[in-house]
C-alpha cells in the first residue's frame, strides 16, 4: 500500500509539473508585459482608459455620462466626476434586480463580491468575466514571482483562507459574498491538490470551527506556503493551534474531526478522505509539545514555508507576534488588493511596497491634502513624486470610474517609470476634534516604533478622541489595549509618554494644538482581557464583513467610544497584568 501510495505521488506531481508549465508560460508572458509598460506608464494608462470606455459605452453609465463623446483624459474627468460608491448605488441596484447593462456591458455576473464593511455597511461589486480575469491574472503574477524568488514553495502545500461566495442572493438571483470563496470553487481539479483547504471550508461561518478545521486539514501536510490576507487571521490560527493542541494531535491521530466545533454534518461528510487518520504525524506533533511545551507553526511547518499577507498600514503591527509564531519563516505582502480589485503587485519580501498594476486598472491620484477641496489636483501615476501621499481612484473594466475608495498611499520609489506604492490608510480613519488631523497612519507608524523600541507586543489597541468628566476640561487622546498587555503600571506610563512625544514628532498639527492647550496629553485607558475580541466580534456582526478581510481600527474617531467599552480603574500601587505573548 506504501508502495502504490508513493507512486501516487510521484505521478501527481509529474502531472503537476506538466499543468504548471501549461499555466506559467502565459503567465511568464504577463510579467514581461508588466515589466515593458512600467517603461511607459503615461500611453499604457491612456490605451486602457480607452479600451475600458470603448467596451462600456451602450451601458446606462456609459450613456448618462457620454462615454462616446470621450477622446482624452480631460474629456474623462469632465464627464465623470470623482465619486464614490453612492454614484454607483443606483445602477447597482438595478443589477441586482437583473438589469445587468446597468453598469456592466456583460451578459453573465457570476456574483457580487461584498466589501468588508470597515469602513460603512457593505458595498456590492459585480464579478464579471472581466473581473475574474484580472483578479487571476494579477494573483498569477504574484505566484510566480514568489515561486522564482522561493522555489521551494513551488507545487507543495498551501493553506489559503477564503469565504463564503454564497451568503445571500439578490431578488435577480445574483449569489453575494466573497470573491475567494468562488475562485476556490473555481480551481482546476488538479490543482486543488495543492490547497490544504477546499472550497466547503469557505462556508463555516463559526471562527472557531473554521481556524481549527484549516488546521486539522494542513498541519497533516509539509505546508510551504500560507496566503491570508489580514496577519491578525494568522495570529489566530496559530494560538487555535496551541490552545486546541490535545484535540488536534488526537484528531490527526485517529482520523477525526472533533464534534466540539459548529461544523455542518455536510461539510463532514464532504471532507470525506481528507480526515484520514496519521499516527505518525499525531506522535511527531507530541514529541514537539513535549519538547517546548507549545504546538505553534514554527515547529511543524518547513522554516521556507511562505506567509503571504498584507504588511503595511495597521496591519503591520501584527508582524511583531510573527517570530512568537512562525520563526523566521518569510513574509511577502500579497498586495493593495480589495473586493474592489487588485492595485499594486510586491516583488520582493519584507516590504508593504508593490508595482502599481497599470496593465489592468486606470488610475487617479489625489494628494492627500487636497481630497475635501472643490477642484482637487489630478494627478496620473507618471505624474506622482517619491514620498508624495495620495488618494487612489481607480477606473476598472467593470463598473468602477474615478471610484473613491478612501485608501491612502504612498510612492515609496520607482520601477522603471511606474510608482512603487504602499498602503497607509483608510483615509476615513481620522479624527479631528480641534483641527489636529491625526490620521490612522500618524499612530500606525508612531505605535509601530514604540512596540519595537519597547519590545512589547500587543493583543490590540485604539486610539480614541476622549471628552473628561470634568466640565471645563479639554480633550485628549486616550489609548485604550488589555490591561493584560502590560508588565506593570510603569510600563503603561512609559508607553503613553512615548506615543505623546512621537505623534507630536509626526503631526506639526497635532503639536500645535497640544501647544495651544486645546488638547490634552496622550491617556491610558484600560480594558479586561479579552475585550478587544469581543468587540472586533461585536463590530463584524454589525458590518457584515468576512472574518479575513476584517480590519481591527486603530484610530477611532467617535468621542463615545469611551462610554461604550468597560474601561478597568486600577490601584496606583497594584498591577495584575502580565507580560503580552
Amino acid at each position: 500500500m506504501s508502495a502504490l501510495r508513493t507512486g501516487a505521488r510521484k505521478l501527481l506531481r509529474l502531472g503537476l509539473w506538466c499543468v504548471g508549465k501549461l499555466i506559467a508560460t502565459p503567465i511568464r508572458r504577463q510579467l514581461r508585459l508588466l515589466e515593458e509598460a512600467t517603461l511607459h506608464p503615461e500611453a499604457t494608462q491612456q490605451l486602457l482608459l480607452q479600451r475600458i470606455l470603448q467596451s462600456q459605452t451602450e451601458t446606462a453609465f456609459g450613456r448618462d455620462h457620454h462615454f462616446q463623446d470621450i477622446r482624452t483624459v480631460a474629456d474623462f474627468r469632465h464627464n465623470v466626476a470623482l465619486a464614490g460608491y453612492d454614484r454607483l448605488e443606483p445602477y447597482i441596484a438595478r443589477m441586482c434586480r437583473g438589469e445587468l447593462d446597468a453598469l456592466v456591458a456583460h451578459q453573465r455576473v457570476h456574483m457580487f463580491a461584498l466589501t468588508s464593511g470597515t469602513t460603512s455597511s457593505r458595498k456590492f461589486i459585480p464579478v464579471t468575466d472581466q473581473y475574474l480575469n484580472d483578479y487571476r491574472r494579477g494573483w498569477n503574477m504574484w505566484g510566480l514571482k514568489v515561486f522564482r524568488d522561493h522555489p521551494e514553495t513551488k507545487f507543495r502545500p498551501i493553506v489559503q483562507f477564503s469565504s463564503d461566495w454564497n451568503e445571500f442572493q439578490t431578488e435577480g438571483g445574483i449569489p453575494c459574498g466573497s470573491v475567494t470563496g468562488l475562485t476556490a470553487s473555481m480551481q482546476k481539479r488538479l490543482i486543488r491538490w495543492l490547497y490544504c483547504v477546499p472550497a466547503c471550508v469557505s462556508k463555516v461561518k463559526d471562527a472557531a470551527a473554521k481556524y481549527y478545521l484549516v488546521l486539522r486539514l494542513s498541519v497533516p501536510r509539509a505546508v510551504q506556503m500560507i496566503i491570508a490576507a489580514n496577519p491578525s487571521t494568522l495570529i489566530n490560527l496559530a494560538r487555535t493551534g496551541d490552545r486546541e493542541k490535545e484535540t488536534l494531535i488526537r484528531d490527526i491521530f485517529d482520523g477525526t474531526l472533533s464534534s466540539r466545533f459548529a461544523i455542518e454534518d455536510a461539510i463532514r461528510q464532504e471532507l470525506g478522505w481528507r480526515l484520514r487518520a496519521n499516527p505518525k504525524r499525531a506522535r511527531d506533533l507530541e514529541a514537539i509539545v513535549a519538547r517546548t511545551g507549545t504546538l505553534y507553526p514554527r515547529d511543524y511547518w518547513p522554516a521556507t514555508c511562505l506567509l503571504g499577507n498584507w504588511t503595511g498600514g495597521s496591519v503591520g503591527t501584527y508582524l511583531r507576534h510573527y517570530p512568537q509564531y512562525f520563526g523566521a519563516m518569510p513574509v511577502r505582502d500579497v498586495g493593495l488588493i480589495a473586493s474592489e480589485g487588485r492595485m499594486t503587485i510586491p516583488m520582493a519580501d519584507n516590504t508593504p511596497a508593490g508595482i502599481l498594476d497599470i496593465t489592468t486598472h486606470y488610475f487617479e491620484f489625489v494628494p492627500e491634502s487636497e481630497i475635501d477641496h472643490p477642484q482637487p489636483t489630478v494627478l496620473g501615476a507618471h505624474e506622482l513624486q517619491e514620498g508624495g501621499t495620495y488618494y487612489i481612484l481607480p477606473t476598472t473594466a467593470y463598473g468602477l470610474y474615478r471610484y473613491h475608495i478612501h485608501d491612502v498611499v504612498r510612492v515609496v520609489g520607482f520601477h522603471n517609470r511606474t510608482p512603487l506604492i504602499e498602503f497607509l490608510s483608510k483615509g476615513s480613519h481620522f479624527s479631528n476634534l480641534t483641527g489636529e488631523k491625526l490620521s490612522e497612519y500618524h499612530v500606525t507608524g508612531a505605535m509601530k516604533d514604540l512596540l519595537q523600541e519597547l519590545n512589547l507586543s500587543l493583543t490590540a489597541y485604539s486610539l480614541a478622541p476622549c471628552w473628561p468628566e470634568e466640565e471645563e476640561g479639554i480633550p485628549y487622546y486616550g489609548l485604550f489595549l488589555e490591561k493584560s498587555d502590560l508588565a506593570s503600571e510603569h510600563q503603561g506610563e512609559l508607553l503613553v509618554r512615548r506615543l505623546e512625544e512621537m505623534l507630536r514628532e509626526r503631526n506639526i498639527e497635532y503639536a500645535a494644538k497640544r501647544d495651544t492647550l486645546r488638547l490634552g496629553a496622550v491617556r491610558l485607558h484600560l480594558l479586561p482581557q479579552g475585550a478587544w475580541h469581543e468587540w472586533d466580534r461585536n463590530r463584524l456582526q454589525r458590518t457584515g464583513g468576512t472574518l479575513e478581510q476584517y480590519k481591527h481600527p486603530c484610530l477611532i474617531a467617535d468621542p463615545q467610544f469611551r462610554r461604550s467599552v468597560a474601561v478597568l480603574q486600577p490601584e496606583p500601587r497594584e498591577w495584575a497584568g502580565s507580560p503580552g505573548a
